[in-house]
């Protein structure tokens, strides 16, 4: 195909309009990479910045994700929200892994890292070195959840049952990574772990810095039984998370871009200032 020359839109809306009926209509497949940029200019006789703009447009819409370096790809679309774990294994495809969590227990976190671990253990996936920092609330204090329903009181065994919950995710995963190091599969890999005083209502994960995933925990009522003492309080229901995902490109003022940075920028304040190292 190539541009309508009567056609009075921009040249990059055009070719943004062709290359989204090219996603949409599966003629490139989720996770299929589009054609570099230079490859583009050649085919629709356009400049570089009207290629740029195009991959910018389509990339603020959640169509596809730039990796600096690799070039554009379709995003895993499908009727579900954006998963963690397929992007998960392709950032540990790159020679340094950085990894940052902010939330609540980390849980979901620990569950989606398995499988690119196992393969790094199968040598199909080989990185140098892991670097994963997370950032969980203080449940020694009172918290805003988990609270009773009952006159929303704060109660410590549902804070001790968090802790348990943040102590074995947290646990699971600083042994899954530095286990690697220890046998030699990778150069060097350190998992720290700080809290803050502050009840975790969203999680953010950032990958190698050039990914953000953010949403927001919904709230549900739950009853269970503790040392067989009922207890109906409202929870954090991590598995119900939407992710909405951000990926930095090339362009350092596009709308993902900017994300990643504010993302990384909070996320670094944080670590730096409020945050400090948990009792064991």
């Amino acid at each position: 195909m190539s541009l309508d020359p009567d056609d009075l839109r921009p040249p990059y809306v055009q070719l943004s309009t062709q290359l989204r009926a090219a996603i949409l209509t599966k003629k490139y497949l989720p996770g299929e990479q589009l054609p570099s940029g230079p490859a583009l200019m050649k085919h629709y006789g356009v400049a570089k910045a009207t290629v740029g703009r195009a991959i910018d447009l389509l990339r603020e819409e959640g169509l596809i994700v730039t990796r600096p370096g690799k070039g554009s790809f379709v995003r895993e679309r499908t009727e579900r929200p954006v998963g963690l774990r397929p992007h998960l294994e392709v950032a540990f495809a790159e020679p340094q892994v950085t990894i940052d969590f902010a939330g609540f227990s980390s849980e979901t976190l620990h569950s989606a890292m398995q499988e690119p671990i196992d393969k790094i253990r199968s040598g199909r996936l080989t990185p140098e070195s892991i670097k994963v920092r997370l950032l969980l609330p203080d449940t020694t204090a009172p918290m805003a959840v988990p609270t009773l329903v009952e006159g929303l009181q704060d109660d410590p065994a549902l804070r001790e049952r968090a802790r348990g919950i943040a102590l074995t995710n947290a646990g699971g995963i600083a042994h899954s990574v530095e286990m690697l190091a220890e046998l030699g599969l990778v150069k060097s890999a350190t998992v720290e772990v700080k809290v803050h005083r502050a009840s975790s209502l969203f999680k953010l994960y950032i990958l190698n810095r050039a990914e953000a995933f953010f949403g927001f925990y919904p709230l549900r009522e739950r009853t269970i039984s503790i040392d067989s003492d009922p207890k109906t309080f409202f929870d954090v229901t991590g598995k119900d998370t939407t992710l909405f995902h951000h990926s930095a490109g090339p362009d350092g003022e596009s709308m993902g871009s900017q994300y990643v940075q504010q993302a990384q920028a909070w996320f670094d304040s944080v670590w730096t200032t409020i945050a400090y190292e948990r009792e064991a």
